[in-house]
């Protein structure tokens, strides 16, 4: 992975990530399924200009589903919850104007 907007594919915008961002420092977003914690580290810092203390991440597997008599399957993808710093800004992705 070379380019940082490959690595992060949109920020999780769900009630339980807005609560995580207000209470712990805690951004959530999602990433390429290649995509590795340093790889991560990297592309949020030089994309929102910010430190990070920490990456988890998750594979989340694609749901069945069904239409009729047909089955198909969603793709997995790659969430990653990044911890900034105390001390570091913290983004926001809708500003009111």
């Amino acid at each position: 992975m070379k380019n940082i907007y490959e690595v992060i594919r949109r920020p999780l915008i769900t009630e339980k990530a807005q609560i995580q961002k207000e209470t712990h420092h805690t951004l959530c977003f999602e990433v390429h399924r290649d995509a590795t914690k340093p790889e991560i580290k990297k592309a949020v810092e030089a994309l929102f200009d910010t430190k990070v203390d920490a990456v988890r991440v998750a594979r989340v597997h694609g749901k069945v589903k069904r239409q009729g008599r047909f089955v198909g399957r969603r793709p997995d993808w790659k969430k990653a919850w990044v911890v900034l710093k105390k001390d570091a800004k913290m983004v926001e992705f809708f500003e009111q104007a």
